[in-house]
């Protein structure tokens, strides 16, 4: 029978066809029957500055193959894209760029500026998602969501002026992290943490009182200008009845009190420490409990201000190095040690972020994160690995305020407007907030705009519509999975539990799968900067999607961490090229095919049924679980190992028999079709090509659109028991004929079997290369190997070269001899035998009794020989 499917796979031809041709047909879109259950994924949104790496390959890759899998599975699927405006990232791109235009950023204004970020976003800001195309990703475009269309703005204005108006936002003064290159505050996703070398200053704070002096440890010298006391634990006893008297701050001479705190550990260092609460966050808790000054010495480009005296205007690292000269001159540095820091950089600028406490807006959470803590201890929504319930526990159980303020152009602006008398009136719009204020006059608006994680938190219900009551809302909401990273657990996922819950009553998706990050072959972290990075849109181009996919998904388990290699490609490549090139075969093979199941089947096609019927329950929890990796290797393994390696090879001589084509053509379709249903959520592509090919009664039109194989083969343990022992037996002839040197493939005369080999010797004997398979025990020389139940025999005359084979045994004696002799000295020495771990000494005496097994067997062959 003729075949369509081209002697050669081209995933470049096939791949890009049946994208367009599933959109086209709106195959992207939910089925619009409204009995089918629903099931929905609203996608973490990329940035808008984001371009794929391996990472979102695998993230947006399984949430499109528990898509298509639930499709198949008879859901309405909405899995709905969209993008993040990403504040901070999106405006240092676009100020980069205006910098290579010779314009200032700053001087072109706010209105400006927030044009021009406009104008690059309608230029490259959906590169990514043209990107997820590629990859084969069906999310429905008619849909795509951004975080700063009208509809998603309004639901975050609800939300803010909801928590304003509950006193659940506030504005106040906090320690956080400043960026002074961008000159805002940034998050803690947007920093990164560096180990770097540095140094660890000893520093003595002499007493008012001249009494001596109390001496502290600091790796940022300069914040010294900014202290505002020194702290002792309560119970260390070096310091009683010392605490309450007053200390002179080094170099700027202003007094400070020795204070005691639980916060100092007693038995590091001298016990003391020095209390800033304008630059580090425990610090101004201190501060607070006792009612210290804050003091903030450094300004926003984190320059020394007025407060810094005599060091004003220097720069942060040239005001370290000046107050460490001047603290040894003046007598105050005690000693200086290499030390360890670790960094925190903001991972935009890459400029270390300054802890600095600042006036900003924030959200009081702990009221929000009661029910979201209810809703994961009553198992309401499954984190997936289950570790990861206590990460997300031990965050919110000990929750603090979240800063939403950032000091940038881009963004939601915070609708908060002012009073000509400083009130603030939360608003949706400068006429709602002078309506708000009634005979006050609203004079200005906040120029603070909202971090990007307030609006991204608000993703699951204000995509589908809300604060409008939608029908996509109604149908879609609560979603059913979150398909996340694990460095945003509390970040992101926190956060959008806390919002879903206060502002919808419910939980805003069942599970949280928690997927593996991506890293070189080696182990290390893949990044662009580092050199270590592999673009997959590069490996789709060359390889295909469906090959980066099934690389990608293929080690994706429970596990955290996998490996990406080109030559793990090249092995999914070549996967790919086998399921082409054996559904070619099928295809030639099916002259005179009908669509009737067969009312006779021999034990090798009830073998390969049960064992698809296995694989579809396998394969079927294995997705239902998460657990991508154990449905790949249960597909691969019945592909390539049971299907091509033994049933079609079996299967090859009643193909090419009119009289008996008919039950291999039926059964070969049958596994076929069901493979390529069960693979497709993993390669959508070459599956959908191969199935628009197959000969089935009544066929959907599209592989996407047809139903599970539920059903698909019929357990048969007795078949599989009878021909899983003909295919050990095959395995074992194999072995034996290799032992004696002869070519795979090669048929050779005559084989001996005694035991029952019930219907299989057919089997054996073609599958195991041997023209003919006797029952028996021949006469003559023959070598021999055992299974369970049956032996083995193959006569050697006219088959070997009996002197050489003699020389080749003689060798392996020698050299299995040699190694069993290093394993007895060292089994002989009682130093060792003694000092060892036991279960070394135990694998080493298994060794050698292998070896022992190993010289007897080979001493028998050489006696057949003449040996």
């Amino acid at each position: 029978m003729e075949t369509a499917l081209s002697t050669r796979y081209d995933a470049s031809l096939v791949e890009a066809k049946w994208y367009e041709a599933w959109g086209s047909a709106g195959l992207f879109e939910p089925d619009a029957d409204s009995n089918k259950s629903r099931y929905c994924i609203t996608i973490p949104p990329p940035n808008i500055t984001g371009s794929l790496h391996m990472g979102h390959a695998l993230c947006y890759g399984l949430q499109d193959l528990l898509g298509r899998y639930k499709r198949m599975q008879g859901f309405s699927v909405l899995i709905l894209p969209g993008q993040d405006h990403a504040g901070i990232a999106t405006q240092s791109v676009v100020t980069k760029q205006l910098k290579k235009e010779g314009i200032n950023a700053f001087e072109l204004g706010r209105e400006k500026f927030v044009e021009r970020v406009w104008e690059w976003r309608g230029e490259s800001g959906d590169t990514i998602l043209r990107q997820f195309r590629s990859l084969g990703c069906a999310f429905d475009w008619s849909r795509q969501r951004f975080t700063l269309d009208d509809n998603y703005v309004e639901a975050v204005l609800k939300v803010f002026i909801d928590w304003f108006e509950r006193g659940l936002i506030y504005r106040g003064l906090r320690v956080v992290n400043w960026d002074p290159v961008l000159k805002t505050s940034v998050s803690d996703i947007e920093t990164e943490r560096r180990i770097t070398k540095g140094k660890l200053y000893f520093v003595r704070y002499p007493y008012k009182d001249g009494s001596g002096s109390i001496t502290i440890a600091t790796t940022r010298p300069e914040t010294i200008l900014a202290d505002v006391a020194v702290a002792v634990h309560p119970k260390d006893k070096r310091y009683v009845g010392l605490v309450g008297k007053t200390l002179i701050l080094p170099l700027l001479n202003r007094e400070i009190p020795l204070i005691a705190d639980e916060y100092p550990d007693p038995e590091f260092g001298t016990g003391a420490v020095k209390i800033t609460p304008g630059h580090d966050a425990n610090d101004f808790e201190v501060g607070q409990r006792h009612k210290l000054e804050t003091l903030v010495v450094l300004d926003e480009t984190a320059k020394v201000n007025e407060l810094g005296g005599p060091y004003k205007g220097l720069d942060r690292l040239k005001a370290r190095e000046q107050v460490v000269k001047d603290l040894d001159e003046q007598g105050f540095l005690e000693k200086v040690e290499d030390h360890e820091i670790a960094l925190i950089v903001s991972s935009r600028s890459n400029e270390a972020v300054e802890p600095m406490a600042s006036e900003q807006w924030f959200v009081s959470q702990t009221q929000l994160a009661a029910p979201a803590i209810k809703a994961v201890k009553e198992g309401r929504v499954r984190f997936v690995p289950e570790r990861y319930t206590g990460v997300y526990m031990d965050w919110m159980e000990n929750i603090r305020d979240w800063c939403i303020s950032r000091q940038l152009w881009w963004g939601h602006r915070i609708p908060v407007y002012y009073a000509e008398d400083g009130t603030p009136f939360a608003a949706l719009s400068w006429e709602d907030a002078q309506r708000k204020a009634g005979d006050k006059k609203i004079e200005r608006q906040e120029e603070d705009v909202l971090d990007t994680w307030f609006s991204s938190g608000l993703w699951p219900f204000a995509t589908l519509g809300w604060p409008e009551e939608t029908q996509d809302l109604k149908d879609y909401y609560p979603t059913d999975v979150l398909v996340t990273a694990r460095d945003i657990i509390y970040l992101w996922v926190a956060r959008m539990m806390m919002a879903g819950l206060d502002c919808k009553g419910e939980i805003p998706f069942k599970d949280v799968y928690v997927y593996a990050t991506v890293l070189t072959d080696d182990g290390k972290r893949m990044s662009k900067s580092l050199g270590t990075g592999v673009d997959p849109t590069e490996v789709i181009q060359t390889k295909g999607a469906d090959a980066l996919r099934y690389t990608l998904f293929s080690q994706t388990g429970y596990n955290q961490d996998i490996r990406y290699s080109d030559r793990r490609t090249d092995d999914a490549r070549n996967f790919c090229n086998k399921i082409w090139n054996a559904s070619r075969f099928v295809f030639m093979n099916l002259d005179g095919y009908t669509h009737s199941e067969p009312r006779e089947k021999h034990d090798v096609d009830k073998w390969i049924l049960s064992r698809l019927a296995f694989t579809e329950k396998q394969v079927r929890e294995s997705y239902e679980a998460y657990d991508v990796q154990s449905a790949c290797q249960a597909l691969y393994h019945f592909f390539w190992s049971e299907l091509c390696d033994w049933y079609i090879e079996i299967s090859k001589d009643r193909l090419a028999d009119a009289a008996q084509k008919h039950t291999p053509q039926w059964v070969l379709v049958t596994c076929l079709d069901a493979f390529l249903r069960m693979m497709h959520p993993v390669m959508p592509h070459i599956t959908e090509e191969v199935y628009s090919q197959l000969p089935l009664a009544g066929k959907s039109a599209f592989l996407m659109q047809a139903p599970w194989p539920s059903g698909a083969g019929a357990i048969d343990a007795g078949a599989e028991s009878r021909v899983e022992s003909w295919l050990e037996t095959t395995r074992a002839l194999r072995a034996l004929r290799a032992e004696l040197g002869l070519a795979a493939m090669k048929a050779i005369p005559l084989a001996y079997y005694e035991g029952d080999l019930g219907d299989g010797a057919r089997v054996v004997a073609s599958q195991a290369w041997i023209e003919e398979l006797k029952q028996g025990r021949p006469e003559g020389k023959f070598v021999s190997s055992s299974i369970p139940g049956i032996d083995l025999h193959i006569p050697t005359e006219g088959l070997i070269d009996e002197g050489a084979e003699r020389e080749r045994l003689k060798s392996q004696i020698e050299k299995a001899q040699q190694e069993l002799t290093k394993l007895e000295q060292r089994l002989g020495n009682p130093q060792f035998v003694d000092r060892a771990k036991p279960e070394v000494v135990e694998k080493e005496r298994a060794a050698a009794a292998d070896l022992n097994d190993v010289i007897a067997k080979l001493q028998t062959r050489m006696h057949l020989f003449g040996g």
